[in-house]
């Protein structure tokens, strides 16, 4: 016996008029939806908050790529030592890096400009850290700085994705600061040209890794370092070094994201806006929980964990010479510098 065809010029003009509709809707095919498989490393330990929030970042360029990016997150040193995570960007060995661009600022000049010479970011008109930080963003992406620092991160192979901001400057100390006799011949850690800052003062700079950091305070190889909130809430220098110094040096600290250049142009534009989105979602997630851990450092003094020492005006009129010297002294270094001392004066000039 003959057997009936099933086909019915129906269900073949359904099934033809249901993806005309779905092309219409937008949606496309893909015949090969290549996974793009990245290794980021920060350079900061684990219970650096910003280091433990990259997880999120991984996590929005998952979402944002429709899951064709995948990104493992590495702490200082799973993968290399901080001092060598510059170069294994730049050769690939890591896709991505975490940090800071005083880090780098004796291979990329401009780092520097980042973060930062001191009182650059210094109270720019917000009421809190994270109206703070969103003005020093506007002030990278409206200014021209982002273009200058992906023209010179640019002659490493890399590129400059984008910036993020770690709250307010947080230098904690193992006794209590109050003038600039105080700190004269005191060890601060600090990173890139403050360490200038501090030698011109008459302390002396130093740096050493955040991981250290705790052990350097605790047994007196150095008398104070800088770092962000997390210092207290994360790595509880405050137990070693409960003396935080106040006084206009509580300027927001920049970060970034840098990545290979070989791997960001090998993205698609659509990863690479995926990518863009969500390294800006990191921003404004690293805004929201610096916030409240500020009221984990205001619990703490008030349970006299930590004590706030203020330094003298006439140490403060010094703080505000020596860094302004040192922005000069800085910009004859490098001409990409002296462009980017330039814009910040003259946007600081609006804001007083």
């Amino acid at each position: 016996m003959k057997k009936k065809s099933h086909f019915s010029w129906g269900s073949c003009l359904a099934a033809l008029a249901l993806i005309f509709c779905l092309l219409l809707l937008g949606w496309v095919p893909k015949a090969d939806a290549k996974m793009y498989r990245m290794k980021i490393q920060s350079a900061y330990p684990h219970g650096d908050l910003s280091m433990e929030l990259l997880k999120e970042f991984a996590a929005s360029a998952e979402k944002r790529s429709n899951g064709q990016i995948k990104i493992a997150v590495f702490a200082e040193p799973e993968l290399v030592p901080w001092e060598q995570l510059f170069e294994a960007t730049k050769k690939g060995t890591l896709d991505m890096m975490h940090g800071v661009g005083a880090m780098w600022g004796g291979v990329v000049p401009i780092g520097e400009i980042e973060f930062g010479l001191p009182y650059m970011w210094a109270n720019p008109g917000g009421k809190t850290v994270k109206e703070n930080s969103e003005i020093v963003r506007g002030f990278f992406f409206g200014s021209g700085l982002v273009d200058l620092l992906r023209q010179e991160y640019g002659k490493q192979d890399l590129y400059w994705l984008d910036m993020h901001s770690y709250g307010e400057l947080f230098t904690m100390a193992t006794q209590c600061f109050e003038t600039c006799e105080d700190i004269k011949g005191k060890k601060f850690r600090v990173e890139g040209a403050w360490m200038d800052f501090y030698n011109n003062l008459g302390a002396r700079g130093t740096y050493i890794s955040g991981m250290d950091a705790y052990m350097g305070l605790k047994l007196g190889t150095i008398d104070a370092s800088q770092w962000d909130v997390s210092c207290i809430t994360g790595l509880k220098w405050h137990e070693v070094a409960p003396y935080r110094i106040m006084g206009g040096m509580h300027d927001v600290i920049p970060g970034h994201i840098v990545v290979n250049m070989e791997t960001w142009k090998d993205l698609p534009p659509d990863l690479q806006q995926a990518l863009i989105g969500a390294a800006e979602d990191y921003f404004h997630i690293l805004n929201d929980t610096y916030m409240k851990e500020m009221e984990k450092v205001e619990a703490l003094k008030k349970q006299g964990k930590i004590t706030y020492c203020y330094l003298n005006q006439s140490c403060l009129d010094k703080y505000r010479q020596t860094s302004y010297a040192l922005w000069d002294e800085m910009a004859k270094r490098d001409p990409a510098v002296a462009k980017g001392v330039q814009l910040v004066k003259e946007w600081r000039k609006t804001l007083d």
